[in-house]
C-alpha cells in the first residue's frame, strides 16, 4: 500500500503520491481558512509529477497563482496547485491515514485563530515561510 494516498468523502476522486513530500506544513492564512473551512490548512507539498489523481477534480483560483482542487460531487477540498512552481499541496485530512502527516512548521501565524494554541515546538512564522 502506498503511504501517501487518499481521496474525497464520496470516493469519486482518489490520489496517490509515490515520493516523499517536499515538506509538511501548517498554514494559518485567511485564504486557507476560507478555502478549507477550518482554522488552518495542514498540507503535504509535492512536485506535481509525483502525484497521480484519478477522477474528476474541479478547481477554483483562490489567488492569481494558486488553484484549489475539490471533488465536484461532495465538495471535499484535496489540493492546492501552483503551476508556476510545479507544486501541489495535499490536504492532510483527505489522506486515508492522516496520522502520517508530520508537520515541520507553522506559517502565517499572524492570522492564526486566537483559540489555537501551538505547543508542538515547531518553528512559527508570522508571514510566509523562509525560502
Amino acid at each position: 500500500m502506498t503511504k501517501y494516498q487518499g481521496g474525497c468523502l464520496c470516493g469519486a476522486v482518489r490520489y496517490r503520491a509515490e515520493a516523499e513530500p517536499i515538506n509538511e506544513r501548517v498554514c494559518h492564512c485567511r485564504i486557507c481558512q476560507k478555502a478549507i473551512g477550518a482554522a488552518f490548512n495542514a498540507r503535504l507539498l509535492y512536485r506535481i509529477d509525483d502525484v497521480t489523481i484519478e477522477g474528476l477534480v474541479a478547481t477554483v483560483n483562490s489567488s492569481p497563482d494558486l488553484k484549489r482542487g475539490f471533488c465536484p460531487a461532495c465538495g471535499t477540498t484535496m489540493f492546492s496547485r501552483r503551476d508556476s512552481r510545479g507544486i501541489l499541496g495535499i490536504t492532510s485530512g483527505s489522506l486515508d491515514d492522516p496520522s502520517v502527516f508530520k508537520p515541520d512548521m507553522h506559517f502565517w501565524t499572524a492570522s492564526m485563530q486566537p483559540w489555537v494554541q501551538l505547543d508542538d515546538g515547531l518553528p512559527q512564522y508570522e508571514g510566509a515561510p523562509p525560502a
